[in-house]
């Protein structure tokens, strides 16, 4: 059974996820105010990821504005394969993620907003732990900046064995 919390695109091939929905309200003189924030991860599978956080009075239009801020906030990661290169920690306010390259076939392990951002972004082999606060927004935060911060190192004409060789005779 498909999940009522993503959507596929046909025309710009872009997968959206929906990671919170809350129903928020200011109390004002005239009583209270209800609006409505949706966290949302889009990607396309292929390496680029974004997230956004829309607010509005109504849940579409919240949904609508969290997807068009993160179509703009769009970075492109690093891969190898379906795992990342390295392990790296990423950091967000008081969140923590850590990130760690899994052999192929492990599959995504992660907590419910990582495993959005990972998914979205086209990895599919990963072992993540959220370490510190467990807020949705932080901890997807915090992932979009540990997968910024992968590097892969760049190819060169020798191979690993003989930049070795190479380094040890001087």
């Amino acid at each position: 059974m498909a999940n009522p919390n993503t959507f596929r695109k046909q025309s710009s091939e872009l997968e959206e996820k929906i990671v919170s929905i809350k129903r928020v309200s200011k109390v004002t003189k005239g009583g209270r105010k209800v609006c409505f924030t949706a966290l949302v991860v889009v990607g396309d599978t292929k390496g680029k990821v974004g997230a956004g956080l829309g607010k509005a009075n109504e849940v579409p239009s919240a949904i609508k504005k969290g997807i068009t801020r993160a179509k703009n906030s769009m970075i492109k990661i690093s891969m190898l394969d379906t795992t990342i290169p390295h392990e790296i920690i990423g950091h967000f306010g008081a969140a923590k993620v850590l990130l760690k390259p899994a052999s192929e076939g492990t599959g995504v392990i992660a907590a419910g907003s990582v495993r959005a951002v990972c998914e979205s972004a086209g990895i599919k082999d990963i072992l993540t732990k959220c370490l510190k606060s467990n807020n949705p927004l932080n901890t997807v935060k915090a992932t979009l900046d540990g997968l910024s911060k992968v590097k892969i190192r760049r190819a060169r004409k020798l191979d690993s064995k003989a930049l070795e060789s190479e380094t040890e005779e001087k």
